[in-house]
């Protein structure tokens, strides 16, 4: 079966930086959703009318993977407002109650990257913006989604999602 919009996508891969340092590696295949939001545009892209067997080596650009880092979305938060035990690599939905930085998006997921006595640095990048990334990936199979997948745009449930993640989501 040829890779077209819906189907599902059975994949393998390597993601390293730009330096070829490793990054995630998926060696048992997992499926997604191709013509939602699984997978990246550029790698729909490249995998558009391939099949079982197919292997791309990708190079993405920032713009093309997670988006460029935007300081913006980095804030500091009264110490007090989090639980005792917080810790870098934490996640939050939103901001906590109280927060100091009203003007920062509610709906975003943010990663604590550094706690301080008086403050916490939140953090609502995907980890890997601003990075440039290669990707070597292998179709290992294509089948039709079904009905429910095409109608979430995703299988379910979802195990990696590379289009739109939340900020701080992992690969997998």
């Amino acid at each position: 079966m040829d890779i077209t919009s819906p189907c599902v996508v059975t994949l393998t891969w390597i993601l390293s930086d730009a330096q070829g340092q490793l990054i995630d590696e998926l060696s048992d295949p997992v499926e997604f959703f191709y013509g939602g939001d699984d997978l990246l545009p550029k790698v729909e892209e490249a995998l558009e009318g391939q099949t079982t067997g197919f292997e791309a080596h990708l190079h993405l650009e920032p713009e093309n993977a997670f988006g460029e880092y935007n300081a913006d979305l980095l804030c500091y938060e009264a110490r007090q407002l989090f639980p005792e035990g917080v810790e870098p690599g934490m996640q939050f939905d939103g901001l906590p109650e109280g927060a100091a930085t009203p003007d920062m998006p509610q709906d975003l997921t943010y990663i604590v990257t550094e706690v301080y006595p008086e403050h916490v640095v939140l953090d609502a990048n995907h980890p890997l913006a601003g990075m440039a990334l290669r990707l070597e990936l292998k179709v290992v199979d294509v089948r039709e989604a079904t009905a429910a997948e095409t109608e979430a745009g995703s299988v379910e449930p979802p195990v990696v999602v590379m289009g739109g993640p939340p900020p701080g989501a992992s690969l997998h």
